[in-house]
């Protein structure tokens, strides 16, 4: 009696599991974006059921609920609501026409994150650690208000606690400091490290990215943004975390990466990018100054903030890339630690070099996540063939994320050329349209390809047998990479 219990027991669950996976394949049809994907993981949970149930709740979905409804009602409470109303309008003031030569392109970003191009904004180009994180130090020590910092990952190592104590140092002095960061990323983060700084009075919070009924077990999802911003009037952007190893202290050597210093009215939108994202973890709108000014310097630069995740209704990273490719008259130049493009990005790419645009890919000869490093092997022989030039620096490990378009249009920022940006992190760039800085970015490239060497699809075919059975198999995870 008791056998026969167990094993009706057994057949119940069996087919709670495979409804289940019937019900959940139905969901993915419906709601995966991509048709590839929306396939596969119908097929997978309508014949592996117990093994892509769980898979496909963790990591099936592309769609981050609730961070928008939560900012429209939040936004619309009466105080909050006047504020960015008044933000927005001041913002405006400072508004500028792109080129005429630009306006056909670039001005469609701008209606995608729904803010302006801005002038009278000075740019400073970081590059590496040392200079990047000795000009945020510099800019928190001078803060005479406020301090908003948000990073991907923060370590409690040399460099950790040196922000840590830089921050308790104006704590004490009474400038108000919110620090946010993604659990995720920063999982080793110790608890005592938070706990400091919220004693010494700092307001810290993850990111919390399973917040919500529908979010709960959604563990693929990251906020991979970089941004710090003093006084709303400094604020910086780039492919730098907190850490050691972003000063080349760690196993990989020499970190290659690129920051972005800000000042003027786009220091202010950068800032509007950091008061969502707060606002989505806490539910409060921090006080902020939303007075934007021009920089205190004779530059005029122009330059656009375009925040993208996985809330957008559009696919406005995918869109980014897109845009940039095919802005793309002469010359396109493309850093990036990752390369396992989607489709339309890479089908971009292609057109952009069979129409004569000189298409240059920089990435790391050294992997830092290995399916990623495998996966990119895949593009090299449909590269090759169109034209597009890939190139592996040599150097220690390249992290940065800078596109440069022609000789006046260059974008800083967090965005990796992989789906995991396009589709599944919380991302931020600055696009500038601007030769002088655009001719900065360009010097500061050609040094990055003199230590770079070419890449070919000969690369693959020179591998093991087992080397390339790998890649082929990196490739069946481009949704979640």
């Amino acid at each position: 009696m008791l056998t026969d219990n167990f094993i009706g027991l057994i057949a119940a669950l069996a087919a709670l599991v495979h409804l289940s996976g019937l019900l959940s394949a139905i969901h993915a049809v419906a709601w995966v974006r991509t048709p590839q994907g929306a396939i596969a993981w119908a097929i997978s949970l309508a014949t592996f059921p117990w093994l892509a149930l769980p898979l496909y709740w963790i990591f099936g979905r592309n769609r981050f609920h609730g961070y928008a409804e939560a900012l429209r009602s939040g936004m619309a409470e009466p105080v909050n609501h006047e504020a960015v109303l008044q933000f927005l309008e001041r913002l405006r003031h400072f508004q500028i026409d792109l080129p005429l030569e630009r306006t056909g392109n670039f001005a469609a970003l701008a209606r995608l994150t729904q803010t302006p191009y801005t002038g009278g904004n000075a740019l400073g180009l970081l590059v590496d650690g040392e200079a990047t994180f000795g000009a945020i130090f510099a800019a928190m020590d001078a803060a005479q208000h406020y301090i908003l910092i948000e990073f991907f990952i923060i370590k409690d190592d040399d460099l950790g606690r040196d922000l840590q104590s830089r921050l308790l140092r104006k704590a004490s002095a009474g400038i108000a400091i919110r620090l946010l960061y993604d659990e995720i990323g920063s999982h080793a983060l110790p608890s005592g490290y938070v706990e400091t700084l919220r004693a010494g009075g700092v307001e810290v919070s993850a990111f919390h990215t399973t917040q919500g009924q529908r979010n709960r077990f959604q563990l693929n999802f990251r906020n991979h943004r970089k941004i710090v911003v003093v006084d709303g009037q400094v604020a910086f952007i780039g492919g730098l975390n907190v850490g050691d190893e972003y000063l080349g202290r760690g196993p990989l050597g020499h970190w290659r990466d690129t920051h972005l210093r800000i000042e003027g009215p786009a220091a202010q939108a950068l800032q509007a990018v950091f008061v969502q994202d707060w606002y989505w973890a806490t539910r409060q709108a921090p006080g902020v100054d939303w007075q934007p000014a021009t920089a205190m310097t004779s530059h005029d630069q122009t330059v656009l903030i375009y925040p993208t995740g996985p809330a957008d209704a559009l696919e406005c990273c995918s869109l980014f890339f897109q845009q940039m490719v095919t802005g793309a008259r002469r010359r396109l130049w493309i850093a990036s630690p990752y390369f396992v493009p989607d489709p339309p990005v890479f089908a971009a790419l292609q057109l952009a070099a069979l129409r004569g645009v000189e298409v240059r890919i920089l990435l790391p000869a050294k992997p830092d996540h290995r399916l990623v490093y495998l996966a990119s092997f895949s593009f090299l022989d449909m590269a090759e063939r169109t034209g597009i030039r890939i190139y592996r620096y040599q150097d220690g490990f390249l992290h940065q994320k800078v596109v440069l378009v022609d000789d006046d249009v260059a974008a800083v920022g967090t965005a990796n050329l992989d789906n995991r940006s396009l589709r599944l992190n919380f991302e931020v760039m600055a696009v500038v349209v601007d030769k002088t800085f655009a001719g900065q970015v360009a010097a500061m490239l050609e040094r990055d390809f003199q230590q770079a060497k070419p890449a070919s699809a000969a690369d693959l075919r020179e591998r093991s047998r087992a080397f390339q059975w790998a890649v082929r198999a990196a490739r069946l995870f481009d949704p979640i990479l």
